[in-house]
C-alpha cells in the first residue's frame, strides 16, 4: 500500500503519526480543517470539513487506505460532536465506500466503555458502555465500521486509544498508556494485514495494570514495545498532586464519567 491518507492531522497524535508513518507510506496524503503548523514541502495536504461529503470524497481520489483521527477528540456539546464525529464519521466511511477505498483504520476511544468499572478486565466483545456523549460518536464509528465491512467488503481496524504520548502522566494512564510507535504499529496492521475484515484492539502498550484483555491485538501480531511500569514513580508522584474524585477513580473513563454524573453516585464507593 502507498497511498494512504490522515485525517485529523493538524492535531497532537495527528502529528505523533506523521512522522512514524511517513517513512513507510510512498504517498501519505495529510487532512484536516487547516493545515498543521510545521508542514514541510514535501508533505501533501488536503483541507476538508469532515461534515462536507463533497469535500471528504474530493480528497479520496485514488487512496487505498485511510487513519482517521479527524473529528473533535474531547467532550463538547452535541451538535459539535453531532457535526464532526458523527455526521463527519458517516461520511468518511460513505466516501471511502464511493472511492474504492480498501481500508480505514478507524481511532474509537477508550470513552467508547469508559462505564466499564476498573476491577475486572473487559474484552473487546463487551457491550459498549460510553462514558460521554463523545464516548458514544465512537461507539457510533465502531458500528459504522462494522456496516460498511459486512455489507460493502471494506477492512476496518477500530482502535480503543488509551491515551498516547510519551509516557504515562499518572495513576490511570498506567493502565491505558500507548508509546506513538506502538499506536503506528497498530495502524500498519489495520492497513496490511491480509487476514483482517474487521476488528476491534485496544490502542495500549505493555501495561501490568491494563484493565483490557488486548488478545485480539497479539493474534495479529502486535508487540508492543512501550512498558508503562517504566514511569511508575513519575505517574504516582503526579497523581498524588491531583483531587479527590471517587467516581472517576471506579470507572475505567475517569474524569469523563464524573463529569455531569448524576447517577447512583453510591456505587462508586462500593468496594471491587
Amino acid at each position: 500500500m502507498k497511498r494512504v491518507l490522515l485525517t485529523g492531522a493538524a492535531g497532537d497524535v495527528g502529528g505523533r503519526l506523521r512522522r512514524l508513518l511517513k517513512p513507510v507510506y510512498a504517498e501519505l496524503r495529510l487532512s484536516d480543517l487547516k493545515p498543521p503548523d510545521d508542514l514541510a514541502a514535501d508533505e501533501p495536504f488536503l483541507p476538508a470539513d469532515l461534515a462536507r461529503l463533497e469535500q471528504v470524497e474530493g480528497i479520496l481520489e485514488g487512496v487505498e487506505g485511510i487513519v482517521h483521527l479527524g473529528g473533535f477528540s474531547r467532550e463538547a456539546s452535541w451538535e459539535t460532536i453531532l457535526q464532526a464525529n458523527i455526521i463527519g464519521c458517516y461520511n468518511l466511511f460513505e466516501a471511502a465506500r464511493r472511492r474504492g477505498v480498501a481500508r480505514v483504520v478507524f481511532a474509537s476511544s477508550n470513552h467508547a466503555v469508559g462505564f466499564y468499572p476498573r476491577h475486572a478486565p473487559i474484552g473487546v466483545d463487551v457491550t459498549v458502555r460510553p462514558d460521554s456523549r463523545y464516548g458514544v460518536s465512537k461507539a457510533f464509528g465502531e458500528a459504522l465500521g462494522a456496516l460498511y465491512a459486512d455489507k460493502y467488503g471494506l477492512r476496518v481496524l477500530c482502535l480503543r486509544i488509551g491515551n498516547v504520548g510519551d509516557r504515562p502522566l499518572d495513576k490511570r494512564r498506567l493502565s491505558i498508556w500507548i508509546k506513538p510507535e506502538d499506536l503506528a504499529q497498530l495502524c500498519r496492521i489495520g492497513l496490511e494485514h491480509p487476514d483482517l475484515r474487521y476488528e476491534i484492539f485496544y490502542g495500549a502498550s505493555f501495561c501490568e495494570r491494563s484493565w483490557w484483555d488486548n488478545s485480539a491485538a497479539y493474534a495479529f501480531g502486535y508487540r508492543p514495545t512501550g512498558r508503562a511500569e517504566d514511569y511508575r514513580e513519575e505517574a504516582m508522584a503526579a497523581q498524588a498532586k491531583l483531587p479527590d474524585d471517587p467516581i472517576g477513580d471506579f470507572y475505567q473513563g475517569g474524569s469523563f464519567c464524573s463529569a455531569e454524573f448524576g447517577g447512583d453516585s453510591t456505587r462508586a464507593w462500593k468496594p471491587a
